[in-house]
């Protein structure tokens, strides 16, 4: 109680000094209730599956004195890791030059091929398994590539890069992963860039609406991007050719180019 009391005077004093207006406090707390929320429920089960793995039943008194142990620890944990995403969305701001919450971005969903059909036969340790890789490899392709993960869909991943040509590489990199990594599954991807609104982390608009229909066209293991896109990428680093109109959900006439690495030189392929 004591903390719902803290967290709502927090909330007051930011209303009080201007810096945030009632529709905000309400978005504020809405979304920051749904994040932890999400953290809460993982942490709990990962910290039941360990300290209970092998018990019998649950031993409420063992998970207390656990949680009392560890709950400092993970506060610590929680505050850096906000610090450092809180010094990287200023830095975007600065660059941008602007508060704008409408923003151009390239969008990307990344899309786990035949993920109904596989999960059939497998178990629930096998699924875990998967899902791990392909939530950790996927967000080590983006950050390192210059994107930043917005969420996971069950069995998809959405995306954001401020620069076309650096979604464009992480968009390759994660279609042809499989044909290395054998546990890594075999994926599409859409790509969609263009305004984009930027709320509470998430991000709306057409882009988004776009790389979601174009990652249901793809083929796996290739990328399709809109035309907003294929006009601005570099054609010395990709290969954009276009793929065909097709009509889908909320578009009668959807224009789809396909991505791809240049092709190999004579003197590239002898070396």
């Amino acid at each position: 109680m004591d903390a719902d009391v803290e967290a709502l005077r927090a909330l007051e004093t930011l209303l009080r000094l201007g810096m945030i207006d009632q529709r905000a406090e309400i978005a504020i707390a809405r979304t920051v209730g749904r994040t932890f929320a999400r953290l809460a429920e993982w942490e709990v089960a990962e910290l039941a599956d360990t300290v209970l793995k092998d018990a019998p039943e649950i031993d409420l008194e063992l998970l207390r004195a656990v949680a009392d142990d560890l709950l400092p620890v993970m506060e610590q944990l929680h505050s850096h890791i906000w610090r450092r995403h809180l010094a990287s969305a200023a830095g975007r701001l600065l660059v941008r030059g602007s508060a704008d919450e409408s923003v151009a971005l390239t969008v990307g969903f990344v899309d786990v091929v035949g993920y109904t059909r596989r999960i059939r036969s497998m178990t629930t340790d096998e699924l875990e398994q998967m899902v791990e890789v392909f939530e950790a490899s996927t967000t080590a392709a983006v950050v390192e590539g210059g994107g930043r993960v917005i969420k996971t869909i069950g069995d998809e991943v959405l995306f954001v890069c401020d620069q076309p040509d650096a979604a464009a590489r992480v968009a390759l990199a994660l279609a042809e992963r499989h044909d290395a990594d054998e546990l890594f599954p075999q994926v599409r991807v859409g790509l969609g860039h263009g305004e984009v609104l930027e709320r509470y982390g998430d991000v709306f608009g057409e882009p988004v609406n776009m790389a979601a229909r174009l990652t249901s066209l793809a083929r796996p293991g290739r990328v399709l991007i809109n035309r907003p896109l294929a006009d601005v990428v570099d054609r010395e680093q990709f290969r954009v050719r276009r793929w065909r109109v097709v009509p889908v959900k909320g578009y009668t006439r959807l224009e789809a180019w396909s991505l791809r690495r240049p092709r190999m030189s004579t003197a590239d392929a002898d070396r």
